[in-house]
């Protein structure tokens, strides 16, 4: 499963090119009862509600690849007769039609949904007639594939906040009417996975919200598939592990993690153009992590931690290089080392400035035509003198008190 294959699914969920056909759900409260089932034609939908759903199912296929959208695989057990795959594609099959296949799985979900409060379940049915594609890129007017598939978004349903509002019965400003509203989807799964542009029955696209947690007990109970973590679940346990390693100093730990992440960042993206672009992932094996920590000059009981939890905690799945990557914490390092740069180089100055005997005014701009600024100033004023980038370039800042006389290149200048 490719960005691709996300986008093109993504982008046909709108008002002329949508071809789902079926709405069904069930709204459960905070005790897990179920208050509603619903069951609709897409198509003869009002056009408000129409719109509200489908941004509802657009939601299950935003976010990142390897992080907010995860390809589960199935167990061979769970495509036997009575397993979660089998089920699924009994729905499936059933158009959403059979009741008590709907109820089961909706008795699935509310067993292990771990949610506090109110939420809806939402089942779409659609079905896509996909075009053959030339080697270009260019469509033919021929179909390739009909990728059959559900869609299911999770939503959980809140309480408005309370405010003011104009009570139009009563012709006065009072307390506006509380009422529930259905969010964004926290959860939610399209099955068979759409991979290469074709149907894939042995897999499933899973879609979390929040990529701290991907829900086990969803991934596992309801779907039936094998775990799999998300990049920032990968990018949490590694760093753990590498703090962990260096536990008697914490600084130490954050130094050395960020240097681990410098090197995993040069092997994944040995080109500049790569980070713009989708590559094949870099998988972390043994061999790799032992090339970078001999590298880093990362040795002893240190280095044996980290070789051996992270053979430990991804036995099952190995991480791919670029999750355990935290770009904005490479970015913040780089920034901290180029303003320690800039300081030394302003301390450098300084100094310079302190030692060095400096011609009498009339002769400051003739001295040295191959200097592009030439500064003279009190002696009080040298250490007041910083550097700052500005637009991308360097400037020198040198304060000046008000009435405070400026001779520039031997004339006088008010600032």
């Amino acid at each position: 499963m490719t960005k691709k294959d996300i986008l093109e699914l993504k982008k046909r969920l709108n008002k002329t090119d949508c071809s789902i056909t079926k709405l069904c759900g069930c709204y459960v409260d905070s005790n897990k009862n179920k208050i509603l089932t619903l069951s609709e034609t897409f198509l003869n939908l009002d056009d408000d509600e129409f719109y509200k759903y489908l941004d509802l199912s657009r939601k299950c296929l935003s976010g990142t690849v390897g992080n907010n959208l995860l390809q589960l695989e199935f167990p061979l057990s769970e495509e036997q007769p009575g397993g979660r795959q089998q089920f699924l594609m009994g729905i499936k099959e059933s158009g959403l039609k059979n009741e008590e296949l709907l109820d089961r799985f909706y008795d699935l979900v509310i067993e292990h949904y771990d949610y506090a409060g109110n939420y809806l379940i939402l089942l779409f049915k659609d079905a896509y007639d996909i075009i053959r594609k030339t080697q270009d890129g260019l469509k033919l007017d021929e179909s390739e594939e009909v990728y059959d598939y559900l869609l299911c978004a999770v939503c959980p349903v809140t309480l408005s906040k309370p405010g003011l509002g104009y009570r139009e019965d009563e012709n006065r400003i009072g307390a506006r009417i509380r009422d529930w509203v259905v969010g964004a989807p926290d959860t939610g799964f399209i099955f068979p996975a759409f991979s290469d542009r074709s149907s894939d029955i042995h897999s499933l696209i899973y879609y979390i919200k929040d990529a701290k947690d991907s829900r086990p007990d969803f991934i596992e109970n309801v779907l039936g598939c094998s775990l799999k973590r998300t990049a920032t679940e990968e990018q949490h346990l590694f760093s753990s592990i590498v703090k962990q390693a260096f536990a008697a100093g914490e600084e130490d730990s954050e130094e050395v993690l960020i240097q681990l992440q410098e090197s995993f960042k040069e092997i994944a993206f040995q080109d500049e153009e790569e980070l713009y672009e989708e590559t094949e992932p870099v998988i972390l094996t043994n061999e790799l992590i032992d090339e970078v920590l001999t590298e880093r000059d990362i040795r002893g009981d240190a280095a044996r931690h980290i070789r051996e939890s992270i053979s430990r905690e991804f036995e099952a799945q190995p991480p791919v290089l670029q999750h355990l990557i935290d770009e904005k914490a490479l970015e913040k390092n780089a920034k901290k080392k180029e303003e320690e740069h800039l300081r030394l180089q302003v301390q450098n100055l300084q100094k310079e400035l302190a030692q060095k005997t400096f011609p009498a005014p009339d002769d400051a701009v003739s001295s040295d035509k191959s200097c592009g600024v030439i500064l003279r100033v009190r002696q009080e004023k040298v250490n007041l003198i910083k550097s700052e980038m500005i637009d991308g370039h360097k400037y020198l800042i040198i304060p000046v008190e008000e009435n405070e006389q400026v001779n520039l290149n031997g004339i006088d200048t008010e600032i």
